[in-house]
């Protein structure tokens, strides 16, 4: 493939903006090579600036579950954008988008919008802590939850520790009532509730999709339950990434465990920014205006982005059916890269939740970031080459789920599985 045009691109982006892109995983240092610079995406494709085509397998990193372009979310946008982009104002249409959300999470009774997945967690945290009195959180090494302070945090020396920053700029006051516990492994989290009398929650992903697709088991999820109610707690479901993705209902489709509070983005704007938090009403009656705890944002609702999910929400829900069949082609997909893989002498681990779905190059299970660490780096950057010129966009780090649309063919996951046949020979 030509990648002429990108590569100037990049070169002329790094001019203006600090590190050439506006989200660091874009930049590809967790793969090498330029990345390309994209012009436009149709269906299950998307094309860069030098005509190439690519089989998009991340779809703008999950909200994309009809693929780029879809005609009626399209369609409903445009009329939206004509009638104002945003009003600082309340519309009908946000109402309508929150009844649509809590018909499927029963255990929320009310939501609030804002405009991103980071915003959402830090605005339930402020909450959960708001709501119980209590100052210390407990996240997991591997979780990601967004970029704000008190989350950036890295392990200490013990299984479970108090955190310290892992990004200059943000105060070590701000993180030191973030608790640090492993992913899958109860024993860790009991060690910060033996640490600390003021936890005021445990935020986790259920289905992680930030160290690679990593699902938490289903005894580790009602164990932290029951520590939760144990202890006073809230528990926190960071459904972001996994939002109306794992299932119609997320990951409340592939777990009998029922969080205090969840926080969502990406897909239920289908492409629009647009996050948000919800939990029972008690809660949520904490929250400004009605409660001390205070949030806000002039973009929070904005009606475009509500028009989006509204439309691709409703679509999802007459057709329920779809999420059995994208589980399906996520299947074919995950099967094929192991026969492949098995064909090349490499080992290799894969996973699948609804239209989600993930792989390592490993011998061995991966339950948490410990094991996703293991995995060779270097062999999934060769890889992701590889895999980009033969046509197929995969998330640029081993680290990230990957996504199926209702526009991925069972030809393009051939295409797929042939181009993974042909790279892993190669490079085995």
């Amino acid at each position: 493939m030509n990648h002429t045009q990108s590569k100037a691109a990049f070169d002329e982006a790094l001019k203006v903006i600090p590190g050439g892109v506006d989200s660091p995983v874009r930049a590809f240092k967790a793969v090498g090579g330029y990345p390309p610079f994209i012009s436009h995406g149709k269906g299950g494709h998307i094309y860069d600036i030098d005509g190439n085509a690519y089989i998009d397998y991340v779809q703008s990193w999950g909200p994309l579950i009809f693929g780029h372009g879809d005609p009626d979310v399209e369609a409903a946008v445009i009329e939206t954008v004509k009638k104002g982009l945003s009003f600082g104002a309340p519309t009908l249409l946000e109402t309508e988008l929150a009844k649509e959300v809590l018909e499927l999470y029963p255990f929320m009774d009310k939501l609030r919008f804002v405009s991103s997945g980071t915003e959402a967690v830090m605005s339930a945290i402020r909450l959960a802590r708001g709501f119980t009195g209590r100052d210390d959180i407990v996240k997991f090494i591997g979780c990601y939850h967004g970029h704000s302070d008190s989350l950036l945090v890295q392990a200490g020396s013990g299984a479970a520790t108090f955190g310290s920053p892992s990004s200059p700029g943000v105060p070590a006051d701000l993180t030191k009532h973030t608790l640090l516990a492993e992913y899958n492994n109860l024993e860790s989290v009991k060690k910060c509730f033996a640490d600390s009398k003021n936890i005021a929650c445990i935020i986790i992903e259920p289905i992680a999709g930030n160290m690679g697709l990593v699902p938490a088991d289903e005894a580790f999820l009602k164990g932290l339950r029951e520590l939760c109610d144990a202890h006073g707690a809230l528990l926190i479901f960071d459904e972001v990434m996994s939002g109306f993705r794992a299932g119609l209902n997320g990951a409340m489709a592939h777990t009998s465990v029922v969080p205090d509070m969840a926080t969502f983005g990406k897909v239920i704007g289908a492409g629009m920014p647009v996050g948000a938090f919800g939990a029972r009403a008690e809660i949520m009656a904490k929250l400004s205006p009605e409660g001390p705890v205070y949030q806000a944002g002039t973009l929070s609702g904005n009606p475009v982005a509500m028009t989006a999910g509204i439309t691709s929400l409703k679509k999802l829900k007459a057709a329920p059916e779809l999420y059995n069949e994208l589980e399906a082609k996520a299947r074919r997909l995950t099967n094929g890269l192991q026969l492949a893989a098995k064909e090349a002498g490499v080992a290799i681990q894969t996973d699948v939740r609804g239209s989600m779905f993930g792989f390592f190059f490993s011998a061995t299970p991966v339950k948490n970031f410990a094991d996703a660490a293991k995995c060779d780096g270097g062999f999934f950057a060769r890889f992701h080459q590889g895999m980009l010129e033969e046509g197929v966009y995969l998330a640029c780090s081993l680290f990230e789920a990957g996504f199926i649309s209702t526009a991925t063919t069972d030809e393009m996951i051939d295409a797929t599985i042939a181009a993974a046949e042909k790279v892993l020979k190669r490079i085995a």
